[in-house]
């Protein structure tokens, strides 16, 4: 186990991220783009985000599991229901089209880096060890799920 594995919540990472988007943005207007329907396009990718992250922890709710990010080993149901049927990861993917949504907003093609950086921790330090906490608890049903669903989408 690696020490930045499962350490920092993927909302605050993304806020972090975001954040730090705008700086780069604010830095480097250089890099700046204008997009006909640049705020609509940008609406719609943070409101897919905010349902794929509303439909997940819902779903994770009515199953009477943890939605916490750090304690994958709490979890104590497998959810394949709902949007799980679509994605094995739906908070993340909302998390990381938000995300997107964001740096459409900025204009930047610097800061799209910030959606890459996110999708590249996540899937390093938060989903593998998830991953890694599911198959010790629920073996072989989260390999079929594995093989079923996809990791993002």
């Amino acid at each position: 186990m690696n020490a930045l594995e499962l350490k920092l919540p993927p909302p605050l990472l993304t806020l972090l991220i975001g954040t730090g988007m705008w700086l780069l943005s604010v830095l480097t207007p250089a890099f700046s783009w204008h997009l006909p329907y640049q705020r609509k396009v940008a609406l719609l990718l943070v409101l897919a985000g905010a349902v794929c992250v509303v439909l997940g922890a819902a779903t994770f709710r009515r199953a009477g599991t943890t939605v916490s990010p750090t304690r994958p080993q709490a979890t104590s149901v497998l959810v394949r229901t709902g949007i799980y049927r679509f994605s094995r990861n739906p908070m993340y993917l909302g998390l990381s089209l938000a995300l997107l949504g964001w740096s459409v907003v900025l204009g930047n093609s610097l800061s799209l880096g910030g959606v890459a950086v996110l999708v590249t921790y996540l899937n390093r330090f938060q989903i593998i060890p998830e991953e890694r906490a599911l198959t010790a608890k629920f073996g072989s049903d989260f390999a079929a799920y594995q093989r079923r669903v996809r990791r993002w989408l």
